[in-house]
């Protein structure tokens, strides 16, 4: 049991403190009040950075992961987050806010370090609990950390530097526990010690056998993915050219299948449109309600949308759809959902209305990434569920920093930030409308595969009868 739990443990510890961050809802606010920045700096010229930075060092960190087995990267996360709160705190300009988004987007590239440590020091029997544990607690973080400064502001009037000072210290505490993890002895491309093994992905909502269509969530006639492709154990430990091959190798297999392509569609489509909404909504609350003239409740509305996500995530695993038939159309029917809360969020400009939208927002966010996730990693071996979700969150990224740079950029048109919800409304409105189709297609092609029914089958029994034998 110690070789399981005790990273466990200090991988939840180093999770909640690292979630921690009483300063987050209130980010905005701090830089226009205790900085100085105005509103358009904040939105055209600071908040960009972070998504060029997540961009660029997605795949090096995803690299220099498995290259030095985890720990290295996760002090670098922990490292990262503390010089983040730390020029965050005492620094000025929009130069050094620039620099505190790049430290961030480290950070933030660096989770794929956090998340898939654990599967190199725990046997596959116990990926799932392992992983609801560290999900679980980083989510009870996130939302401790709004929930704790949004008390302090509303009813101890506390200063917002000091909830960046809390922040601060959390990150300092997050810091100590990586160092007593044990090195990890395997990873998945460069350190792979079994060459043909096949390593089963971490269950993510609960292995429901009594539902099966539910457990063969992407139809079974379009692709099998769950078997590894035999590795020779030279090429998984040797040149950087021959990971880089089987990555291309596994690429081009897991992508050949149709359903799986669809749920990463989404995945990306969607990933990027959900962190436009949630790096520029503090901006258009400000324009909303300035929180200068008035009390704001970021923190309560960050706590219960986490909360309601997190329920609702684990709601999905009692749900029994099949997702192979009606997928597409789910896709399209919550995509619109999610355009509606925003086209709200942008027109009504009322904030309870608001901050209702954006609860709903993400919460149904949150609700179709967990069943993404599912579809996806159900029918990959680890080393392509690893793969496919970097792949992914780089597409994610790719299309988000495009839409950055025509749409928010100073650079490019600059628009204010009602504008941008306007058309981050018709961005989920126009994913909506492509599911839509795919998912009528689906069926269409599902009904002519279907042999013809009789209407009436007792006709057709008692016909049958007067058949000569």
């Amino acid at each position: 049991m110690s070789s399981w739990l005790c990273p466990t443990v200090l991988l939840c510890v180093y999770g909640f403190f690292s979630s921690f961050r009483p300063y987050e809802p209130f980010l905005t606010a701090f830089l226009l009040q205790d900085k100085n920045l105005t509103l358009t700096q904040v939105v055209n010229e600071i908040y960009p950075i972070w998504t060029y930075s997540y961009l660029v060092l997605l795949f090096p960190v995803f690299l220099a992961t498995d290259y030095l087995c985890y720990r290295p990267v996760l002090l670098l996360q922990a490292a990262s987050l503390v010089v983040t709160y730390s020029v965050l705190l005492s620094a000025r300009g929009v130069m050094s806010m620039q620099l505190v988004e790049l430290f961030f987007g480290l950070a933030t590239a660096a989770d794929v370090a956090y998340y898939s440590y654990i599967y190199s020091v725990v046997e596959p029997a116990r990926y799932q609990r392992v992983t609801g544990y560290c999900r679980g607690v980083s989510l009870l973080g996130s939302a401790a950390g709004s929930l704790l400064g949004q008390l302090l502001v509303s009813v101890l009037h506390v200063p917002l530097c000091y909830l960046v000072g809390l922040t601060l210290a959390s990150a300092v505490s997050a810091f100590l526990a990586p160092w007593f993890l044990p090195v990890a002895s395997k990873s998945l491309f460069f350190h792979n010690k079994g060459a043909g093994d096949r390593v089963e992905p971490p269950g993510l909502l609960g292995d429901h056998t009594e539902d099966s269509e539910s457990k063969v969530p992407l139809s079974v006639d379009d692709c099998d993915l769950t078997t590894a492709v035999p590795r020779d154990s030279q090429a998984t430990g040797g040149s950087h050219s021959s990971v880089l091959r089987l990555l291309w190798e596994d690429f081009l297999q897991s992508y050949s299948c149709r359903p799986l392509l669809a749920w990463s569609a989404w995945w990306a489509l969607s990933t990027c449109g959900y962190f436009q909404v949630l790096n520029y909504a503090q901006a258009l609350w400000e324009e909303v309600l300035p929180s200068q003239h008035s009390d704001i409740y970021n923190g309560y509305v960050e706590t219960l949308s986490t909360l309601i996500g997190a329920l609702a995530a684990l709601a999905v695993g009692y749900v029994q759809v099949s997702w192979a038939v009606w997928g597409e159309l789910a896709l399209c029917v919550f995509s619109v959902v999610m355009a509606a809360s925003v086209y709200i969020m942008d027109l009504v400009r009322n904030i309870w209305v608001c901050y209702a939208s954006y609860v709903l927002f993400r919460a149904t966010y949150v609700l179709l990434i967990t069943i993404a996730t599912y579809q996806i990693a159900a029918n990959l071996s680890m080393q392509r569920y690893a793969l496919v979700f970097g792949v992914n969150t780089l597409v994610a990224l790719l299309l988000q920093s495009l839409l950055t740079v025509v749409v928010v950029d100073s650079r490019g048109l600059g628009l204010d930030v009602f504008t941008q919800f306007l058309i981050y409304g018709c961005y989920f409105a126009a994913i909506a409308s492509v599911f839509l189709l795919a998912g009528l297609y689906r069926l269409a092609s599902r009904r002519r595969s279907t042999p013809d029914v009789p209407d009436d089958p007792l006709q057709e029994l008692s016909s049958d009868r007067t058949q000569p034998l």
